[in-house]
């Protein structure tokens, strides 16, 4: 018998399988294909806005996307610097191929892990609690635990206009079978949609008519523990295009062979990455939208056209393409497709990625109605952490809207449901200030060592890199700095005044447009670039971040008020009746979700506290 059964090998399948692993727990990983782990069968990227933030977290709690990304980049780039810490975000061109079998091999290499190709058709249930899972050979495998992930590939139909077959993404086989099983389980399911673009031959393309798109000039990384020579040093640039009236008019002529305005698509789409269909008649007013150019791999001479997904006939995909400047004689090699699928309702599950109906059962990815390897990675995570955690009997991580975007994300899901693919948004955080890109370690990576899943080598860096923050800003307090004819020209640089009378480092950080490496030359310091910055933004920001953490700390304070998964809401007078309705339906672990539930108003918020007051007082 295996100790955690992780179905699926996509990026929530692999953070999972690994994280049981390496907390020491036995592990199987059942995969349709070896050869498609970790694949990317849309765009090759990892990261982007709040998404960059979520790969950061994933690894200071131990994960691995993060790492993998950093060695297997095209390109970097910070997003947003223009803008506050709280929504800087990295960014990394991907090389498809390099990820993926960057993946395999640590799949192949860690210990405990095994990896075995066969389809699951069926969950075998006894009283309750899951016990096993039964391949298409009728093999049966027993499980402590079992995490489903297994992506868009439940009953998943691809869709070219009216042309519709029954298979996965990349032509990949798709089952009936497991939907079937959950269902007799009493699981929910419901359809979503999603699409991909075409790729096209790079030599094809006139680069000349678009708009180069470079990586970042500073160094960035995902993970804490990448340094910069493992990194690309020659990145390779991405190109910008645009559509024209010419594309909107094809488009226009042919949306009745959509397969979304022809009827023959039936689950919802991502509001966030609509095909372009979708964009041209939702946002009628637009001349144009914007195309990105993205090379795939060094291994492939493919073009992946971003923002130009459709499910339009082969025929219009080639007029649609030709119209763009710069692809007028673009040679396609792989035509865009629409895809549905089945996911599960997430209000079924508890904050630990459990379900609800069926214990040691949990479900991670886009089976949980979310879109993108990120969010999928990160659930996939968790799942693999609490399998663990319920294992051996201890309380499950669950990760606070203040504390993480995980966090916001997974009680998103599991509180608010959804009903399209779900996207991290950094709008969708409360406390976006508290949760960047720069802090992730400090925020999580005693959580994972508390899992037994940091390492001793990242927990002894994570300390190093804690106690030199403390030293340098402890430095910045004691540094001062006298007035000069180079340091008034700075300031008069900067748009400041003549500097009256001397000022600590400490003061001058808290000034718009001063910053710490500016002052490095003033000091002579000898510090790190990244860990220096890291000492400004808290400087810089600190009134910011000490309101934020304020409010938080009222959320917690409601999080501490626990709600017993067996209370009886109909035993609680004056609850309205939706209020009602819903807090049966979902049963929050704490008044802090109730909260936070549709259709729960404040005035049943203050009875359910009256309510638990009055039966602390009777104990």
């Amino acid at each position: 018998m295996y100790d955690v059964i992780v179905v699926g090998a996509g990026h929530a399948g692999v953070e999972a399988a690994l994280a049981s692993a390496r907390i020491g727990m036995n592990t199987l990983l059942l995969t349709l294909d070896k050869n498609m782990i970790a694949s990317m069968p849309c765009n090759p990227s990892i990261g982007g806005p709040a998404k960059g933030i979520v790969v950061r977290e994933i690894d200071a709690l131990g994960g691995q996307m993060g790492r993998v990304a950093d060695l297997t980049a095209l390109q970097y780039k910070m997003l947003n610097m223009t803008k506050g810490p709280g929504v800087q975000s990295l960014r990394i061109q991907s090389d498809k191929i390099a990820y993926s079998n960057m993946m395999q091999d640590l799949i192949e290499q860690q210990e405990l892990l095994e990896c075995r190709e066969g389809m699951v058709q069926k969950l075998l249930i006894h009283q309750g609690e899951i016990s096993a899972v039964q391949l298409e050979n009728e093999e049966e495998i027993s499980g402590k635990t079992v995490i489903i992930t297994t992506g868009t590939y439940l009953d998943s139909k691809v869709m070219v206009s009216s042309d519709v077959k029954e298979e996965g993404p990349d032509g990949q086989r798709t089952t009936t079978a497991l939907t079937n099983s959950l269902h007799l389980a009493g699981i929910e399911t419901f359809r979503l949609k999603t699409g991909t673009p075409a790729r096209v031959l790079n030599t094809s393309i006139d680069f000349s008519q678009t708009e180069e798109q470079k990586g970042s000039d500073n160094f960035y990384a995902f993970s804490y523990q990448t340094k910069q020579e493992e990194m690309i040093q020659d990145q390779v640039s991405c190109h910008l295009t645009y559509t024209n009236q010419e594309t909107h008019e094809i488009i226009q002529d042919n949306i009745h062979l959509s397969s979304m305005y022809s009827g023959v698509v039936k689950g919802r789409g991502p509001r966030y990455c609509p095909s372009i269909e979708d964009k041209i008649i939702r946002f009628a007013d637009k001349d144009r939208h914007q195309i990105f150019l993205e090379p795939e791999s060094q291994q492939l001479d493919t073009i992946y056209i971003q923002g130009f997904s459709t499910s339009l006939p082969y025929d219009v995909q080639e007029k649609m393409i030709h119209s763009l400047k710069g692809l007028e004689q673009a040679k396609i090699l792989k035509y865009a497709y629409a895809i549905e699928y089945d996911a599960i309702n997430p209000l079924q599950l508890k904050p630990s990625l459990e379900s609800k109906k069926i214990s040691n059962l949990f479900f991670a990815g886009q089976i949980n109605g979310t879109s993108g390897y990120e969010e999928a990675a990160a659930q996939g995570l968790i799942a693999g952490i609490n399998a663990c955690q319920k294992i051996k009997g201890e309380a499950p991580l669950i990760l606070r809207r203040d504390e993480a975007y995980i966090g916001v994300m997974i009680d998103d899901l599991v509180t608010k449901g959804t009903e399209e693919p779900y996207r991290l948004l950094t709008s969708r955080a409360e406390y976006r200030l508290l949760l960047r890109h720069d802090n992730a370690d400090t925020r999580l990576t005693q959580h994972g060592r508390d899992v037994n899943l940091v390492s001793d080598q990242q927990y002894d860096y994570y300390q190093s890199v804690q106690r030199e923050m403390e030293r340098i800003e402890v430095l910045s307090r004691e540094t001062i700095i006298k007035n000069s004819a180079d340091f008034s020209e700075f300031l008069a640089e900067k748009g400041y005044g003549k500097l009256i009378e001397s000022m600590t480092v400490y003061q001058l950080l808290k000034r718009p447009n001063i910053h710490i490496e500016d002052l490095q030359a003033f000091v002579k310091w000898e510090i790190d670039k990244e860990i220096g910055r890291r000492v400004e933004i808290g400087i810089k920001y600190a009134g910011y971040i000490e309101k934020a953490k304020k409010d938080a700390l009222k959320l917690q304070s409601m999080e501490k008020l626990i709600l017993a998964e067996s209370l009886n809401y109909d035993d609680i007078v004056h609850l309205s009746l939706e209020g009602r309705q819903k807090l049966k339906e979902i049963r929050p672990n704490t008044i802090g979700q109730a909260s936070r539930i549709s259709g729960v108003n404040p005035a049943d918020i203050a009875v359910l506290a009256v309510y638990l007051e009055q039966q602390h007082r009777k104990h």
